[in-house]
């Protein structure tokens, strides 16, 4: 079995390379926008790949690509089969990959946490305690007296 997991990992690599490969030769589609191949899974019966790309630009940049890489598909599975040899070449699927959008939402809510952080050191700049800077310590004194005191008087 882990030898299986192993030449489905290495079949979904090749797979990722050979694509972005063939995008960049021989796909001349003039809707396919900046487009970057960033990862290929297979499933363990080496019959479907899902190939994950991002695409640098605006929502309707996004939408051709997606449409360009859909109607390339038959090019790209051809290529896939004629470079990696397998018996059986598998369908493609292309899905949109997340991992930017959720890198700019965690950028976005880092840069509000250090706005906040830096309006509340702004605010306790001036501030002053409301007592003194430590409360306990006189308290500590006098019990460390008071005990002293008692072993004086037991001896």
């Amino acid at each position: 079995m882990a030898n299986n997991t192993a030449r489905a990992a290495k079949l979904a690599d090749r797979i990722r390379v050979v694509v972005a490969e063939t995008l960049k030769t021989r796909v001349k589609d003039p809707r396919l926008g900046f487009v970057t191949i960033t990862d290929a899974r297979i499933t363990g019966d080496l019959r479907e790949a899902t190939v994950f790309y991002t695409v640098y630009g605006d929502e309707s940049e996004r939408t051709e690509s997606a449409a360009a890489l859909e109607s390339a598909k038959g090019i790209l599975r051809s290529e896939v089969g004629r470079q990696t040899g397998v018996k059986f070449t598998p369908t493609l699927a292309f899905v949109a990959d997340a991992i930017p959008d959720g890198a700019k939402q965690i950028n976005e809510l880092l840069a509000r946490a250090a706005a906040a952080d830096a309006k509340v050191h702004e605010v306790a700049k001036d501030a002053k305690y409301a007592g003194e800077s430590d409360p306990y310590r006189a308290a500590r004194a006098e019990s460390e007296d008071e005990d002293g005191d008692e072993s004086d008087e037991d001896a």
